[in-house]
């Protein structure tokens, strides 16, 4: 079941927008624009009660930048994570010195997720849902995708 937004997760988006960190701008200028095997990615993603820096929904990918406020290990980021993996997503976290200092193996990390774990095909332009088998391959964690008829 999708889970819409809190009230003021717009707002606080849009704020969040505004202020990104420089780990977060540096990762969002390789993320723009279909620049990795054209995924699309939007910033400051409202989900649920919670913002995820980076989201691909086609590849149902989160990318979160953590810096010094973050604690990875704490319940709300536990209780969080599963929110998140509860709708589909899974979640690459780098924290900001590690982008600030190897921004060449974040990209790579991220483009290499990405290629294990395509996106779910969308219908052929003008066949429609017909043409979609009811076989689905699976992934380990659970990603399913549809096979097309040729």
């Amino acid at each position: 079941m999708k889970k819409h937004p809190i009230a003021g997760a717009r707002e606080r988006a849009r704020s969040l927008r505004r202020d990104m960190t420089d780990a977060e701008k540096s990762v969002w200028r390789i993320l723009r624009l279909y620049q990795i095997d054209g995924h699309r990615f939007r910033r400051q993603v409202p989900l649920g009660r919670y913002i995820a820096d980076f989201v691909c929904h086609d590849a149902r990918l989160i990318i979160e930048i953590d810096g010094g406020q973050h604690d990875g290990s704490g319940p709300w980021e536990a209780e969080r994570t599963r929110f998140l993996q509860d709708q589909g997503y899974r979640i690459l976290r780098f924290w900001n010195n590690e982008v600030l200092s190897n921004l060449e193996g974040v990209h790579a990390t991220i483009a290499e997720n990405l290629r294990c774990h395509p996106s779910q095909p969308s219908p052929i332009e003008g066949e429609g849902f017909d043409n979609i088998l009811d076989q689905r391959l699976r992934w380990p964690d659970g990603h399913a995708i549809a096979i097309l008829r040729p």
